[in-house]
C-alpha cells in the first residue's frame, strides 16, 4: 500500500509540476485588431500547434517560468520571443512587405485581362466543397488567350457515385467536370512506342445540345513509364484512425486499399506507417518491400480511436520523408481520411501553408478520400495541389483496386509537373468560346494575387479537355484544315527546374463524332446536369440517356455503370421543359 500511495504521489506532483503556470496573452495585428487562428509553437511543448481564439486570446499550461514563444500566420511574418509565463502577454505580427507563396491561391483556369463576375457562394450540407464560379462563353476578339491547369484528379466522379447510390443529390460544387472526364482516362487514339513526355491530338466535332455551336478536344496522353525499370519508391502511408474513421465504408476500406498497394510493392521500394488519433504515432518504420507480410500485418492490426491532429500528423510524415529520403528516387506520402481535421490547424489556408513548405524537397502528396456526412473534400483538394500531387475518393473497394493496383502508376509515378496549356483562338474562326470545367475556386478569383499554377501527371494518364466554340458566321463545317487555336504546353520533368515548351495547332479538323467522343459529350452533359447549370437548359435527361446508351462501350464495365447512374440521377431531378438555348449568349 505504501508503495502504492507513494506512486500516487510521485504522478500527482508532476502533473502539478507540468502546469506551474498558464500562459496567458492576445496576439493582435498593427492597427489593434486581434488575429485569430494564429498557430502557436512553445519551446517546452516542441511542435505541438496550439491557436489564438476568436479575438486574438489563448492560454497554455506550461512548466517553465520562462520559455520561448513562435506565432506565424499567413500574411504576417512570424514573430519568435521570450516571455514570462506567470505574465498576461501582448504581442503584436506585423503584415508581411511581399505575399507569400503559401497565401496565394491557385487558378484552374486564366482567361487573360477577363474580370469574374461577383457571384453568391453555396455551400453543401455537413460536407465541405470548394464553391466555383462556372467558366462562361468570351468573345474571342476581346480575350484570345484563355489557359488551363493540367492535374489528373478523378475524385469527383466516385463522389458523385457514392451520393447516387443512396439516392442523394450531390453537392453543386462536388461535380467537377474535367474529373469526371479524367475518371475514364479516354484516349482519342493510342501512342505506340511513345518516346516523348506527351502525345497530343485534338478533334473538332458537332456539340450535342446546340447544333449551331462545336465542341473542340484536345487529348494528352502522357508517357508510360516501365515499372520494372522505375526508381526505387519511399512511401510514407500516412492513415487517419481517430473515432470518426470507425465506419465501413472508412477505415476498413482504407485497410483494403492499403494492402492492395502493399502487394506491388518491389524489394528495393520501401514504406514507413504514420497513424493518428488519439496520438500521432510512427506505426511502422521504413520496410522493404520484400516485406510484404510484414507490412499487411501492420495495416491489419489498425483500430479508430481518439480526435484527430492531422497538422501534426502531416509534419511527421514529412519529417520521415525526408529522413528516408530516396535521391533520384519516388518520394511520396500517401494521406488517407475523412478529412477532418478538427485539431490544430484547421483552415484550409493553414493547411496549405503547411504543406507549401513542406513539399518543397521534392516529396509528392497523394490523397484518398473516404467517407460521407462529414467528408472535407475541399481540405483534400487544396493539400493535394499544394502538395504537388493528385486526389481520388475511394467509395468502395472497387474504386480503391482501380486507383492504387490498374492505375497505381499513373498514380504513384509522376511523369510530368507544373503542367498547364495555353490557348490563343482565331477570332476569325471562333467568334466565342468557354473552357468546359476547370472552374476556378470564387476565393480565388476574388484574390488579385492568385495565379496559374500546373498540376502533376502520371505515367499513361490521358487527359481529356474540352471546349465550346461558336464559330465565325463566315466560317462553313467543309472548310479546309485551317489553324483554329495555337496551343502551348508547358511542364518540368521529375528532378529537373528547366521549363519545356512545346507548341501544338488544334487546326478547324470538323467530323462527325465516334463514340469516343459522343462518350464524352455525355459525360460533360451529365456534370452540366448535375450542375444545374444555366448551360443544361437546352437538354434534358432522356437527351442525355439516349446518347449515353448509345455511345457507351458495353464491354467497359464503368462506362455501363455510368449509364445506369443516369437513371439513378434522373429519378432525384424534377422534370423540366427545355428553354430557349443559352450557350452561346453573350459574356459580360
Amino acid at each position: 500500500m505504501r508503495s502504492l500511495a507513494f506512486t500516487i504521489f510521485l504522478l500527482l506532483t508532476a502533473t502539478a509540476a507540468d502546469s506551474q503556470y498558464y500562459l496567458r496573452g492576445e496576439l493582435k495585428d498593427e492597427k489593434g485588431n486581434g488575429l485569430q487562428g494564429a498557430r502557436i509553437t512553445l519551446a517546452s511543448k516542441g511542435s505541438y500547434p496550439f491557436n489564438t481564439g476568436s479575438s486574438g486570446t489563448f492560454g497554455i499550461p506550461t512548466s517553465l517560468k520562462v520559455d520561448t514563444i513562435t506565432f506565424s500566420l499567413p500574411g504576417y511574418d512570424t514573430l519568435k520571443t521570450a516571455v514570462i509565463t506567470s505574465q498576461y502577454g501582448h504581442f503584436t505580427l506585423k503584415s508581411s512587405n511581399r505575399k507569400a507563396l503559401s497565401t496565394t491561391l491557385q487558378l484552374a483556369s486564366f482567361t487573360k485581362n477577363l474580370q469574374p463576375a461577383n457571384l453568391e457562394t453555396t455551400l453543401g450540407d455537413g460536407e465541405t466543397y470548394s464553391s466555383t464560379i462556372e467558366n462562361p462563353f468570351v468573345s474571342t476578339k476581346s480575350f484570345p488567350e484563355t489557359g488551363f491547369a493540367i492535374h489528373v484528379d478523378r475524385a469527383s466522379y466516385s463522389n458523385i457515385r457514392r451520393f447516387l447510390n443512396q439516392k442523394e443529390k450531390p453537392p453543386v460544387d462536388a461535380v467537377r467536370i474535367e474529373e469526371m472526364l479524367n475518371y475514364f482516362n479516354l484516349k482519342m487514339k493510342a501512342a505506340s512506342n511513345q518516346k516523348e513526355t506527351f502525345s497530343f491530338s485534338s478533334n473538332l466535332t458537332e456539340c450535342p445540345w446546340n447544333k449551331n455551336n462545336l465542341l473542340l478536344f484536345i487529348n494528352l496522353q502522357a508517357r508510360k513509364i516501365n515499372l520494372d525499370n522505375t526508381p526505387p519508391a519511399n512511401l510514407i502511408f500516412l492513415i487517419d484512425v481517430s473515432a470518426s474513421m470507425d465506419m465501413p465504408n472508412r477505415l476498413p476500406l482504407l485497410k483494403s486499399a492499403f494492402k492492395l498497394l502493399s502487394e506491388n510493392l518491389r524489394p528495393k521500394d520501401q514504406v514507413t506507417i504514420v497513424t493518428y488519433g488519439d496520438q500521432v504515432t510512427e506505426l511502422l518504420p521504413a520496410t522493404s518491400g520484400f516485406y510484404k507480410q510484414q507490412i499487411i500485418e501492420a495495416i491489419e492490426g489498425l483500430r479508430p480511436h481518439g480526435f484527430t491532429p492531422g497538422a501534426s500528423a502531416i509534419r511527421m510524415a514529412y519529417r520521415l520523408a525526408r529522413n528516408t529520403f530516396i535521391a533520384n528516387g519516388n518520394n511520396r506520402v500517401i494521406l488517407a481520411t475523412d478529412g477532418d481535421f478538427n485539431v490544430g490547424q484547421t483552415s484550409e489556408k493553414e493547411l496549405e501553408d503547411l504543406i507549401t513548405q513542406e513539399s518543397k524537397a521534392g516529396i509528392y502528396l497523394t490523397c484518398l478520400g473516404v467517407g460521407m456526412g462529414n467528408y472535407k473534400d475541399s481540405k483534400l483538394e487544396v493539400l493535394a495541389k499544394k502538395g504537388h500531387g493528385n486526389f481520388a475518393y475511394l467509395d468502395n473497394e472497387g474504386e480503391a483496386e482501380k486507383v492504387l493496383v490498374e492505375e497505381f502508376a499513373q498514380t504513384i509515378y509522376t511523369v510530368a509537373s507544373n503542367v498547364f496549356l495555353n490557348a490563343t483562338f482565331d477570332a476569325s474562326l471562333v467568334e466565342k468560346y468557354r473552357l468546359i470545367g476547370f472552374d476556378n475556386k470564387k476565393s480565388a478569383l476574388a484574390d488579385r494575387s492568385t495565379v496559374l499554377e500546373g498540376g502533376e501527371v502520371g505515367s499513361g494518364h490521358s487527359l481529356l479537355a474540352a471546349f465550346e466554340i461558336v464559330p465565325a458566321s463566315s466560317i462553313k463545317i467543309d472548310s479546309k484544315p485551317v489553324p483554329l487555336a495555337s496551343l502551348q504546353l508547358s511542364y518540368k520533368v521529375p528532378g529537373s527546374d528547366q521549363i519545356i515548351t512545346e507548341r501544338h495547332e488544334a487546326v478547324y479538323n470538323y467530323q462527325p463524332a465516334d463514340s469516343c467522343l459522343r462518350f464524352a459529350s455525355a459525360v460533360i452533359m451529365f456534370g452540366t446536369l448535375l450542375k444545374q447549370s444555366e448551360f443544361s437548359n437546352s437538354f434534358s435527361w432522356d437527351d442525355l440517356s439516349n446518347l449515353a446508351a448509345s455511345s457507351a462501350n458495353k464491354k467497359d464495365l464503368l462506362q455501363m455503370e455510368f449509364v445506369d447512374l443516369i437513371g439513378k440521377a434522373k429519378k432525384l431531378y424534377p422534370k423540366t421543359t427545355k428553354k430557349k438555348n443559352v450557350a452561346s449568349k453573350p459574356s459580360n
